[in-house]
C-alpha cells in the first residue's frame, strides 16, 4: 500500500457500494487499484498520462473516472457513504454552514468541444453536464466556483459547481436542495438540518423566506446597506433579522471543510475541461473525507 492509498478500513467501507463485475464488456480491472490511481491524481494533480505504472494503464484509470462521473456512479457512491455515516451517527445535523470557494482553472481546462458530450455507451448527456462547462472569466482569468454545505465535523454534505463570477446568494437554494441523506430501512431521506449558518453574502429576502418556509433556523448577518434600506422604509421594511454571535462562531467549520477539500490539488486547481468530470473529481475528494475515521 502506497502513500495516500485506501487503507483496509476505508476499503471495507467503500467496497459494498462499488459496481459489480460481470456486465457485458468484460470484467472490471481491480477497483481498488484503479481508485487508488484516481486518488493519486486527485492528491498530486499530475496529468493522467504521468500516473505511476503500479496503478496499471493510465487510460484505464482515466476512463473509469470519466465514465463514473458521466453516469452518476460517483454521486451514488457518495450518497451511499453519507447514508452509512448517518446510520452510524457521524453526521452533525445540529449546525451546518454554507460557503463557496473559487478554483483557478489551469490552461488545460480551457478548449472543451462545443458539441455536448455523451455518456459512453448511451445517447444521453452526462448528469452533471453544463453548457458553460462551469468556467467564468474574471480579473484572475478562467475560474470556477464550488458551492458547498459543510456539517459540524468539517465534511461536505452537498456540492454545486458554477462559473467563478456567479454570486453566492442565488446559489443558496440550489445547494440546499442537494442535501439528501438516505436512511437505512424505511423512512424518507433527511434533507433538513437543525440550523444553518452563512456569511453576509447569503443575506437576501428570498433566502430568508425559503429557510423560514422549510422551518430551518438560520444565523446570517445583515449587510449595512440592507439594514439601512430596511430602516429607511420604516414599517414596510420588516422586522430586524435575528443574529447570535455565539452560534455564528461555528461558521469556521465550513472554512475548515474547504481547506480539507482543497488539500487535493486537482480540486484546488481545475485541470478538467468538462464540468461533469470536475464535479466527479470534487465528489471523489468529498467521499474520501467521509471514508477517513
Amino acid at each position: 500500500m502506497g502513500r495516500g492509498d485506501l487503507t483496509n478500513g476505508e476499503w471495507a467501507r467503500l467496497q459494498p457500494h462499488l459496481p459489480k463485475s460481470g456486465h457485458r464488456g468484460g470484467r472490471w480491472v481491480s477497483h481498488r487499484r484503479v481508485i487508488n490511481g484516481i486518488l493519486f491524481r486527485q492528491r498530486t494533480g499530475v496529468p493522467w498520462r504521468d500516473l505511476p505504472m503500479r496503478f496499471g494503464r493510465w487510460k484505464t484509470v482515466y476512463e473509469r473516472h470519466r465514465r463514473w462521473s458521466a453516469d452518476g456512479t460517483w454521486d451514488k457512491i457518495y450518497a451511499a457513504v453519507l447514508a452509512d455515516a448517518d446510520a452510524e451517527g457521524r453526521i452533525d445535523w445540529s449546525m451546518v454552514s454554507v460557503d463557496s470557494t473559487s478554483c483557478r482553472a489551469h490552461q488545460h481546462a480551457a478548449g472543451a468541444r462545443k458539441r455536448p458530450p455523451r455518456v459512453p455507451g448511451k445517447r444521453t448527456t452526462p448528469r452533471q453536464h453544463r453548457p458553460d462547462e462551469g468556467l467564468g472569466r474574471s480579473r484572475g482569468g478562467l475560474t470556477c466556483k464550488i458551492h458547498l454545505v459543510g456539517e459540524g465535523a468539517c465534511r461536505p454534505l452537498a456540492l454545486l459547481i458554477t462559473p467563478g463570477q456567479w454570486g453566492n446568494a442565488p446559489q443558496l437554494i440550489p445547494v440546499m436542495e442537494r442535501i439528501r441523506v438516505a436512511r437505512h430501512g424505511d423512512g424518507r431521506p433527511r434533507t433538513r438540518p437543525d440550523h444553518l449558518g452563512g456569511d453576509k453574502a447569503y443575506s437576501s429576502r428570498r433566502n430568508r423566506r425559503y429557510l423560514r418556509r422549510r422551518q430551518i433556523k438560520h444565523t446570517i448577518p445583515e449587510p449595512s446597506n440592507q439594514r439601512a434600506n430596511r430602516k429607511r422604509r420604516g414599517s414596510r421594511g420588516g422586522r430586524p433579522t435575528g443574529f447570535d454571535k455565539t452560534i455564528y462562531k461555528r461558521r469556521n467549520e465550513v472554512e475548515r471543510t474547504i481547506n480539507a477539500l482543497k488539500g487535493f490539488r486537482a480540486v484546488a486547481t481545475r485541470y478538467d475541461k468538462r464540468a461533469y468530470v470536475f464535479h466527479g473529481t470534487v465528489t471523489v475528494a468529498a467521499t474520501r473525507l467521509w471514508l477517513r475515521p
